[in-house]
């Protein structure tokens, strides 16, 4: 498959990925979970979800409506955000590691799954966006 198609991909997947934050509440039972929660914190957490959900959107939209631009040689800007999602995504695959040890993934087949899973994914993004980037 193409860098093209591969960042086209990205970006679907990126997109959906967004707004599946709108079901995390629900499928991760959050509101018995916050209930004990201050007000204020309780708000907080769930502005950041949506946030979080609004910027992976964003960041998807830019691979899969300009993968072509992005993929042309000469321009600052295409480096610029493709170095721009490299870290991000960067930073969100060491993240997997480092604040998801094994105790909040081992307690069942779901989360574990779930942890491989998404461990694949992250290596995946990461590895489209730096290809894209070093191969224009």
């Amino acid at each position: 498959m193409s860098i093209e198609m591969q960042l086209r991909l990205v970006g679907v997947v990126l997109v959906g990925l967004g707004l599946g934050h709108v079901a995390l509440p629900r499928v991760l039972a959050w509101r018995p979970q916050f209930a004990a929660l201050a007000p204020l914190t309780r708000h907080v957490l769930y502005t950041h979800t949506f946030f979080i959900g609004v910027m992976c959107v964003l960041l998807g939209l830019a691979p899969l409506l300009l993968a072509p631009d992005l993929l042309a040689p000469g321009s600052r800007v295409h480096s610029a955000v493709l170095g721009a999602e490299c870290v991000f995504w960067g930073l969100r695959w060491a993240a997997q590691f480092v604040a998801f040890p094994p105790a909040t993934w081992r307690g069942s087949r779901l989360h574990r799954v779930g942890y491989a899973g998404f461990t694949l994914l992250w290596t995946w993004i990461v590895a489209v966006f730096a290809a894209a980037l070093f191969t224009r």
